[in-house]
């Protein structure tokens, strides 16, 4: 650990590894989203250097219509989906003390799906409808399993259990709203659930910015320390005058916000969350939450995967949450057997 002296005399402490990865990952997601731009969908060819200077403000009228009009928001929806998403899982796992603890797994993404189909196919709104509803159902999720696991503590194992029922019943009143709707709601209502970023626009963007320039200063200025104390156990942290009970609300009330305005940007993008926070740990090798790391390195995991749906397969577009799934349950399976010869499953 290095300490830099500030001028008023104050100190600050960082690892240099965890600096280098975070700043590492901050531009591989930087470098993706503009090649994401130039090499994106549609057959209006382009180059970085052009997408660099329109974003420097001299590119010519066409080229700066198709970079901020089309491709840019669905480049930066991108990199504040995957954000919120690595940020969010970090904080999960963090608290759970669990490598499992993701919103995937967790049930909070399922209750996102729930809120956004039944604005969609019970109250029949449109897209403002559904992102509110999208954040609604991940808040109500949230809520229904803090209380039935707050009882007797929340154990790594005891939470994840319980979000995994919520999980299967959630996922039974999800398909049941698809059978309900009409033939154009159920197939906007499955991209959605997929997780997709097509056709993105800025009003997608600003919700989610909103809530991240909110939510960050809460978690990394106010709350990064305390999660530290809380990776050693309640009692630990409480010795050491953490307020563990008010600590841990504000932490899950933040993740749970970070994960429900991230699903009703993109719908609920499958296994950043769990994946990103994973990487980040392993690649600093230094204990904590890790959050700028994990934040930086879920952006990057989005960008490159939406590159890889747009690039995959010639002539179509795939849903990112497709890429994403396939890469992610093929690291959960690993991630399984890795716990399950450590003695942990």
């Amino acid at each position: 650990m290095s300490v830099i002296r500030t001028s008023g005399g104050r100190s600050v402490a960082y690892r240099p590894r965890a600096l280098a990865v975070g700043t590492g990952c901050a531009a591989l997601a930087a470098a993706g989203a503009v090649f994401a731009i130039a090499a994106g969908s549609g057959d209006y060819p382009m180059t970085m250097l052009d997408v660099l200077r329109v974003l420097a403000g001299s590119g010519s009228p066409s080229d700066a219509f198709i970079v901020e009009g089309v491709r840019l928001p669905r480049a930066v929806t991108a990199l504040l989906v995957g954000s919120a998403l690595g940020l969010g899982g970090a904080i999960f796992q963090t608290v759970v003390r669990n490598p499992l603890g993701s919103p995937d797994v967790l049930g909070f993404t399922s209750g996102s799906a729930s809120g956004a189909l039944t604005a969609v196919v019970i109250v029949g709104g449109g897209s403002t409808a559904l992102a509110v509803g999208a954040v609604a159902g991940g808040l109500v999720t949230g809520l229904l399993i803090y209380l039935l696991a707050r009882r007797q503590g929340l154990h790594g194992y005891r939470l994840v259990l319980i979000g995994i029922g919520v999980t299967a019943i959630l996922t039974g009143f999800n398909g049941y709203l698809l059978t309900r709707a009409q033939i154009l709601e159920a197939g906007r209502a499955v991209l959605w659930i997929t997780g997709s970023l097509d056709g993105r626009g800025w009003g997608d963007v600003v919700p989610l910015l909103i809530a991240l320039a909110v939510l960050l200063p809460v978690v990394l200025l106010h709350c990064a320390r305390p999660l530290r104390m809380l990776e050693m156990g309640d009692d630990a942290a409480s010795g050491l005058g953490i307020p563990v009970e008010r600590i841990r609300l504000t932490v899950l009330a933040a993740a749970v916000l970070l994960v429900s305005f991230g699903a009703a940007a993109a719908g609920p993008v499958a296994f950043v969350a769990l994946t990103a926070p994973q990487l980040a740990r392993r690649l600093t090798r230094t204990p904590g939450p890790n959050l700028l790391p994990a934040l930086f390195m879920g952006a990057a995991l989005l960008v490159m995967a939406d590159l890889a749906a747009q690039r995959l397969v010639p002539g179509h577009t795939l849903p990112v949450g497709v890429v994403t799934g396939l890469a992610g349950g093929a690291y959960l399976v690993w991630l399984l057997a890795t716990e399950r010869r450590a003695g942990r499953i």
